[in-house]
């Protein structure tokens, strides 16, 4: 592997720009890729996160428990996280373009199929296809990012690319909430439908291929596996894998629980869950900024990640007891600074995990990529229905997943990546 600090350039020497205008032009570039991949990235928070304020009135409109309301939010990640496994490995056959493009028009289709869904198992089935078809600009995102950057360029561009699609959680509640005011649910997929087709004409006609014909796979379907039984048999990169997967069920369980707590055992309106939901996410990208700009590259990303994993915990046990009553009644501004603790948190754990995976290897960054994507959505997508098991009436499921899940990501963090050898940075798959 490269050292951390190296960077893969992303065009031939020949082309770097020598003149203040091509100077002016290579920037511009590079602002519109990040804007592109974060609007790729922000598929999955834009399909869920401005759904979740009408979740209480979807089970009101399709007379179904919050229990099978929240199967919608499990299908379309379980679709996200299968759909991976297969865009993943077509990228690096096909390059990044052609499975990018089909996959963003299905989920035009897809997502205009759950605003008119008569039932909710209707929506569940939309849901699961919306979430295979987003998968292509999750996992090609990634892979884009691999090819272009490496090491602690690799890491900075991630937070870069959390200011950006972190925006899409910040506002996608509020406007999830005022789209309520004047609609109902079925409204947010319409509006969904038409960010979904603006961003298939943006990479039609702006995003260019990134991986070249000479570094594409021309295997099949078997050395795809055998890649991804290569990637998985590299113990670190598991470790890092299933850190970041389980560090995402933490947070989706706060995704999913959140609707019914804030609003339904708290009392808060749909728009002021929108408020305390883009307040959190303001949290997480303020802290994957502090992450990108200041620490990487001057602090250990095992440490950083490792202190981030410890933050979760802490913020997940005070969720836990404040649950349970051991501090007496507590209101809603105490809960919500505790949520607020943990996602913030999130901005240190997800994009160094995602680096420290992908610096493991130099090929194969469509497979690696969709093995981490698959890994976190599938365990977000157990966790999902999880914190509804006990009803609406107690935030305890919610604070007992989250702890359980940061646990087994700090387990597999010491016990597989184990930080303290070098020389687990050093060696990588494919190298």
């Amino acid at each position: 592997m490269p050292e951390q600090g190296a960077q893969a350039p992303a065009v031939p020497q020949s082309a770097v720009p020598s003149s203040p205008s091509s100077l002016k032009a290579s920037r511009r570039a590079g602002l519109f890729m990040i804007l592109v991949l974060g609007g790729l990235t922000a598929t999955p928070p834009l399909s869920m996160d401005m759904y979740l304020p009408a979740l209480p009135a979807v089970t009101r409109s399709l007379h179904a428990p919050a229990s099978t309301v929240q199967l919608t939010l499990t299908a379309c990640l379980a679709g996200m996280a299968l759909g991976q496994l297969v865009v993943g490995p077509m990228s690096d056959k096909w390059g990044r373009r052609r499975p990018l493009l089909t996959g963003l028009a299905v989920y035009v289709v897809a997502t205009a199929l759950c605003a008119v869904a008569p039932n909710v198992e209707s929506l569940v089935a939309f849901r699961l296809l919306q979430g295979l078809a987003g998968a292509a600009g999750i996992v090609i995102a990634r892979a884009v990012v691999r090819d272009l950057y490496d090491g602690v360029a690799m890491a900075r561009f991630f937070s870069t690319l959390m200011l950006v699609s972190g925006v899409a959680p910040i506002v996608a509640p509020l406007v999830g909430g005022q789209i309520l005011r004047v609609t109902d649910w079925r409204g947010v997929f319409v509006i969904l439908t038409f960010v979904g087709t603006a961003l298939a004409v943006l990479v039609w006609t702006r995003l260019p291929e990134t991986l070249a014909p000479a570094d594409r796979h021309a295997g099949g379907t078997a050395e795809a596996l055998r890649g991804m039984r290569a990637l998985l048999a590299d113990l670190p990169f598991t470790g890092y894998m299933l850190t970041g997967g389980f560090s995402f069920a933490a947070l989706f369980a706060y995704i999913s629980a959140s609707p019914f707590v804030v609003q339904e055992i708290y009392g808060a309106t749909p728009q002021t869950f929108s408020l305390l939901f883009g307040i959190n996410s303001v949290g997480l990208v303020a802290v994957g900024q502090i992450n990108g700009k200041l620490l990487v590259g001057r602090v250990s990303m095992d440490k950083v990640l490792g202190a981030g994993l410890a933050v979760v915990v802490l913020a997940a046990t005070a969720l836990l007891l404040m649950a349970t009553g051991a501090f007496g009644e507590v209101g809603l501004v105490p809960v919500a600074a505790g949520l607020f603790v943990l996602m913030s948190a999130m901005g240190v754990t997800l994009p160094n995990a995602q680096t420290l995976a992908l610096m493991r290897t130099r090929h194969s960054a469509g497979s690696a990529s969709a093995l981490l994507g698959t890994s976190s959505f599938l365990i977000g997508a157990i966790a999902s229905p999880l914190v509804g098991i006990a009803g609406e009436h107690t935030a305890v499921p919610m604070a007992v997943v989250q702890l359980v899940a940061a646990l087994v990501a700090v387990a597999c963090f010491v016990g597989m990546c184990r930080p303290w050898n070098t020389r687990t940075t050093a060696e990588g798959v494919g190298s």
